[in-house]
């Protein structure tokens, strides 16, 4: 399965600009990205691209695509670091709030960039994985 990657883009660029209002003036603001991160992982279903194809010009199929698993992948570390930091700024920890939610909006900045950290994690794992699959098949 794959997703056009200006849906992907324009949803990079919507956890960007959130965290960064919600950073710079009402910490409550966190909550959008990680109620749609949330809504994502459950439905497999983004409210932001669904209403970004509306947008869209050339059929789907004709624009670069992006693995919806990995997308998915990206969006478990986006939404778990924007919890963690929505959980960390009630609870008066501070500094873990703002680098978790740091780490979410450059991440999505360096995508919309041109490189994924999610995707370098995830195929650093796959990697792990499969040598340590091997390693003991050869047991």
């Amino acid at each position: 399965m794959t997703i056009p990657k200006p849906l992907v883009q324009f949803n990079q660029a919507f956890i960007v600009i959130t965290v960064v209002l919600g950073l710079l003036f009402y910490k409550v603001i966190l909550l959008i990205p990680f109620m749609i991160g949330v809504y994502m992982l459950i439905t497999k279903q983004n409210p932001l691209m669904m209403l970004g194809k509306r947008v869209l010009k050339k059929p789907l199929s004709l624009y670069k695509q992006e693995d919806k698993n990995q997308q998915l992948f990206n969006q478990w570390i986006a939404t778990i670091c924007l919890g963690v930091s929505i959980v960390s700024f009630y609870l008066g920890w501070i500094i873990i709030g703002y680098v978790s939610s740091v780490m979410v909006m450059v991440a999505a900045g360096v995508a919309l960039l041109g490189f994924c950290i999610g995707c370098t994690i995830r195929y650093r794992f796959m990697m792990w994985r499969y040598k340590r699959s091997k390693a003991h098949v050869s047991l």
